[in-house]
């Protein structure tokens, strides 16, 4: 899920304010401003509007012609959340927008204009994309029958193989299940951010011929045309599309794993990698973990689009910026999420060298745009005890589908150690463990957040 609009000047300086002045402090528009904001503030001071608060306080710029235009220091009148849908709501006429924000226990109101306006994209580059992933899925859905044949029917494998695109339709089960769970994953965002009246963007799915990507694809994504409200709208939007795809993915590969023979490691060929969450599924279909010292199960195509369901959750769910894991952190933790930016891309630094070099493309592509955060309008408003429960459920998800390796190559003559499957879940299981014990004695504690003076003794 990618936020089409700066999320502030530091993160995409090509949007900083071109320079135009802002209206003087005497001007009627400032006055009438002022007047507005009053009716929600106790306003305490006014702060000087320049582009070195904007920097600083990473505010964000909807525009190239977005320019900071006034900032109140004080203490809201009302409940953050109900301040900022009237105050906006009032600026909006006069195509304004307020920032929130909480410096020292002070609250700060922005004042920015300019507001979004998205204007309406053709659907026909969604069709064509969905279309040519659909293409590539079906081939590798082919190659995976072609595969299944060949333990039993050598000549129909090398039939498939040969004449691939006649025999397309084999390939329906996988190509079907795995744009099932990708559209429910990016159908997930779409339908929280419309519910949240948020002008976003149909999936656009990413094909990858099998010579590139073994899943036939790199997955989806939606963009997300203006900003986000507040953190609530955030965690809603971020974590929506990954617990969706969770809804089928863990079904079709409960089935697909059932479904799947089991049989002696004499084959050659690209072997999925281990997450605690499928260890655990492999256990409770087969009553033991494979692959064990001389047999492993051989997925079927639902098994293998199950599998990539939770590959493509784990990826997501990376606690990196533009990912729905870096959305469900800031919304979580706030601006302390930009801090975790060096130590967590030094993590998939370690994943590279010491677990797979098949990170080394994720680790490009989060260098190149892991840095930018969906800085959401209103930061003084906090999650509800409900939505903090659901942004711990995604970390903890993200850790149980997380694949340290995501793929070996084995060699029929030359069998992997017994344990080295096992030893790859050594990771997630050190990470799970870590953050329950940095979370017994509960990782959110109960917090009395005071937003306005007329909740001061009502805790949030």
């Amino acid at each position: 899920m990618l936020n089409e609009t700066a999320s502030s000047i530091e993160d995409r300086p090509a949007l900083r304010p071109s320079g135009r002045t802002a209206p003087s402090d005497s001007s009627p528009l400032h006055n009438e401003l002022r007047h507005i904001l009053m009716e929600f503030m106790l306003i305490e001071r006014e702060l000087i509007a320049d582009e070195r608060i904007a920097g600083r306080e990473n505010l964000l710029m909807i525009g190239p012609d977005s320019r900071l235009v006034a900032s109140f220091e004080g203490r809201l009148l009302l409940d953050s959340e109900e301040a900022y849908e009237r105050l906006s709501a009032r600026l909006a006429e006069r195509d304004h927008l307020p920032l929130f924000r909480e410096v020292d226990g002070k609250h700060i109101v922005h004042l920015v204009s300019g507001l979004a306006r998205p204007q309406r994209r053709p659907w026909w580059p969604n069709a064509a994309l969905f279309a040519a992933t659909l293409f590539s899925v079906l081939i590798v859905g082919t190659l995976i029958a072609a595969g299944e044949a060949l333990m039993d029917n050598p000549i129909l494998a090398n039939q498939i193989v040969n004449d691939l695109i006649p025999n397309l339709w084999r390939g329906l089960p996988y190509a079907i299940s795995i744009l099932l769970i990708l559209g429910a994953h990016e159908l997930g965002h779409y339908f929280a951010g419309r519910h949240h009246r948020i002008s976003v963007t149909l999936p656009y799915f990413i094909p990858a011929p099998p010579f590139i990507s073994p899943i036939g694809t790199f997955g989806a994504f939606i963009q997300l045309r203006e900003p986000i409200k507040n953190r609530k709208v955030l965690l809603d939007v971020g974590a929506a599309g990954p617990l969706m795809g969770l809804v089928f993915a863990i079904p079709i590969l409960f089935i697909g794993l059932a479904t799947s023979p089991v049989g002696p490691l004499t084959a050659s060929g690209l072997v999925e990698g281990n997450s605690l969450l499928y260890a655990l599924m492999k256990t409770i279909v087969f009553g033991r973990f494979l692959p064990d010292a001389t047999s492993d199960v051989y997925l079927n195509q639902l098994a293998q689009a199950g599998w990539t369901g939770l590959l493509v959750t784990a990826l997501n769910l990376i606690p990196i910026g533009q990912l729905d894991g870096g959305h469900i952190l800031y919304s979580l933790i706030g601006d302390f999420a930009r801090r975790l930016y060096y130590p967590l891309m030094a993590g998939v630094v370690a994943l590279v060298f010491l677990f797979s070099d098949a990170w080394l493309f994720w680790l490009i592509l989060l260098f190149l745009f892991g840095r930018v955060y969906a800085t959401p309008l209103d930061m003084i408003t906090r999650l509800d005890r409900r939505r903090q429960l659901i942004a711990l459920l995604a970390i903890f998800l993200f850790i149980v589908t997380f694949v340290p390796v995501p793929f070996t190559f084995r060699v029929a003559e030359t069998p992997m150690p017994l344990g080295r499957e096992s030893a790859d879940l050594l990771l997630p299981v050190a990470v799970l463990l870590t953050a329950l014990w940095a979370g017994r004695r509960r990782f959110i504690r109960p917090r009395f957040h005071r937003a306005s003076i007329a909740d001061d003794r009502r805790p949030r």
